[in-house]
């Protein structure tokens, strides 16, 4: 009887429903690419820029939305035209004013929000509202499906390329002076794809949900590795288990998809936070107790 309900509740979804294989595809490779993005995001301490980025497509979907409607070519260019705009124009406050590129960010995303939201609330309903904040991973389709697919097999195979140059810029800035147009160069590719990232993840995730699936399971997997190559795969596990994982909440709870996953990432991240290998609770917590007692 056990046996059975487990069957109903984790596998029979997907064994019965095209649309849950489609979305648990998705979810798969949206962790796949999540890990190592979200990973280098953290180590270069740019977590504010994929916060920023994250809301900054939402400009771009509502005006893609008012045109076409929900058509997810059309707001996959959308979301990214926005969130290039508003990183090039954080870009350059950066560099020819004294603002530094964070205030630059936070005051540019807080516009472009705001903007996003007010567009989306006079053109559409209550319900395309939600799935555009929240997502609907449930309502992925094939074209939706392969957008998710390219995008993270590019971006994998964009990261392998640029994979060294990235690491000595995140762990030694004067790389960017030393070696200037390999780092600027190296540096910009990878914001193109942290853009590419979220416009392929805002369908399943939602443009407020999407940063979550990139950050909590990059600063969880700090707590169970330090190496570099284990972070990403760590981080992409753990990706991957709140994708899925969430998916099967929204399915059986009826809630929105963005808000499921990213609780469940937010879920292994206290896990890992409390009980993980390395500066955890409970390693602080054991190695101040053999102090004492030694």
């Amino acid at each position: 009887m056990l046996i059975d309900s487990l069957f109903n509740l984790l596998v029979a979804p997907f064994t019965e429903f095209l649309f849950m294989r489609r979305a648990l595809l998705a979810c798969i490779a949206l962790g796949l690419m999540s890990g190592p993005i979200g990973v280098l995001l953290v180590m270069r301490r740019m977590s504010l820029a994929g916060d920023a980025i994250s809301h900054a497509v939402l400009p771009g979907v509502a005006l893609a939305y008012m045109i076409a409607g929900m058509s997810l070519p059309a707001l996959g260019l959308g979301a990214f035209i926005s969130a290039t705009v508003v990183a090039l124009l954080s870009g350059a406050v950066s560099q020819y004013t004294s603002q530094k590129e964070d205030a630059s960010l936070a005051a540019f995303y807080i516009m472009a929000l705001a903007l996003g939201v007010a567009i989306i609330s006079m053109q559409a309903n209550s319900v395309n509202l939600i799935h555009l904040l929240f997502g609907n991973v449930l309502a992925v389709d094939d074209s939706g499906l392969l957008l998710v697919v390219s995008v993270t097999s590019l971006s994998l195979l964009t990261l392998a390329v640029i994979w060294r140059p990235l690491l000595m810029a995140g762990f030694d800035p004067s790389f960017l002076i030393q070696y200037g147009n390999l780092g600027r160069l190296s540096s910009l590719i990878f914001m193109l794809l942290v853009v590419l990232a979220f416009v392929a993840s805002f369908q399943t995730l939602g443009t407020l949900m999407a940063v979550g699936l990139l950050m909590l399971p990059a600063t969880a997997a700090r707590f169970w590795t330090k190496d570099i190559v284990g972070l990403c795969l760590v981080a992409a596990l753990i990706a991957a288990i709140s994708g899925v994982t969430g998916l099967l909440i929204s399915f059986h709870v009826h809630v929105p998809s963005g808000p499921a996953i990213v609780l469940v990432a937010g879920a292994l991240y206290v896990l890992s936070l409390l009980i993980g290998a390395r500066e955890s609770v409970w390693v602080t917590f054991r190695r101040s107790t053999r102090h004492k007692l030694s």
